[in-house]
């Protein structure tokens, strides 16, 4: 179960940064991630009223506000990282995030067997790799790897914060129901200020009315990873679920690959060879 629904969440997380990233070339970041992440509200809320999810209020909703928090700081970061360049660099870059939850699994004791071991090298190696690295060309800014590693430690953090928010099923719907709502606050009041300072709020024709489905794909899709990846950290061991769920870039350069018919650089296809030779082990771990 927990293999299963650790791949989901790099399917569904994978899915949604290509969907983010398609978005972001016309409308602002900003506004993909506040209008994206506020359809996930209204969704999560008629869930959290329809399952009685409010009964499951309790202290360890402070875990879903600090990664509602930490994810929008990581957001930026990641992006600001991408738009200093080089892509090549902060994207593999970003993936070692992955060591933050499993460095929390191993401090809570588990120890992966010999199998499930090499099997989080490979996966990591791969994931990086997948990223399509960039090994020689423009020298890399400073702001952009400290910038990159703020973003990397900040998924990593929501991974962890999010796997204790709750313990049932109807208490992950509202933990993922606070999470979002503290997502589009602070989103909000970045927004905010981006538009005061001169930033664009909306492209130049308005706001993209026929991108609603996609936006809504784009918030769903993000929050759904975030649920099968907290209930794969319940069922399984964390040091396992963190390393199967951080194999998403390898499903965003498959999908840029079939729908944008971007080629598969010879280091990228290497890297998706390594993470599926990772997940075999840590399965068969």
């Amino acid at each position: 179960m927990t293999a299963l629904f650790a791949l989901a969440t790099s399917l569904l997380w994978g899915l949604a940064d290509f969907g983010g990233g398609l978005l972001t070339r016309r409308t602002p970041a900003l506004t993909v991630v506040v209008v994206s992440q506020s359809i996930a509200v209204v969704v999560l809320g008629a869930l959290v009223v329809a399952t009685g999810g409010w009964s499951e209020a309790g202290p360890q909703l402070w875990f879903a506000i600090a990664a509602g928090l930490v994810g929008p700081v990581a957001m930026l970061a990641f992006y600001k990282a991408l738009a200093l360049g080089p892509m090549g660099v902060v994207s593999p870059l970003g993936s070692i995030g992955v060591a933050v939850p499993v460095g929390v699994g191993l401090m809570l004791g588990e120890r992966p067997g010999l199998l499930q071991l090499a099997g989080i090298l490979v996966a990591v190696a791969g994931v990086c790799l997948a990223g399509g690295p960039q090994f020689r060309g423009a020298p890399v800014q400073r702001q952009a790897i400290a910038l990159t590693l703020l973003a990397a430690f900040g998924f990593g953090a929501v991974m962890a914060l999010i796997a204790e928010a709750s313990t049932t099923l109807t208490g992950l719907f509202l933990a993922l129901f606070v999470q979002r709502v503290t997502n589009v606050a602070a989103g909000g009041l970045a927004l905010f200020v981006s538009v005061r300072r001169g930033g664009p709020a909306l492209p130049a024709d308005g706001f993209p009315w026929r991108t609603v489905p996609a936006l809504a794909f784009v918030g769903l899709a993000d929050v759904a990873a975030n649920g099968t990846y907290s209930i794969a950290a319940q069922h399984g061991p964390v040091t396992v679920a963190a390393v199967l769920a951080s194999l998403y870039p390898v499903v965003t350069a498959v999908a840029a690959r079939g729908v944008l018919r971007e080629r598969l650089r010879a280091v990228q296809a290497a890297g998706a060879g390594l993470a599926l030779v990772g997940t075999v082990l840590l399965a068969s771990g």
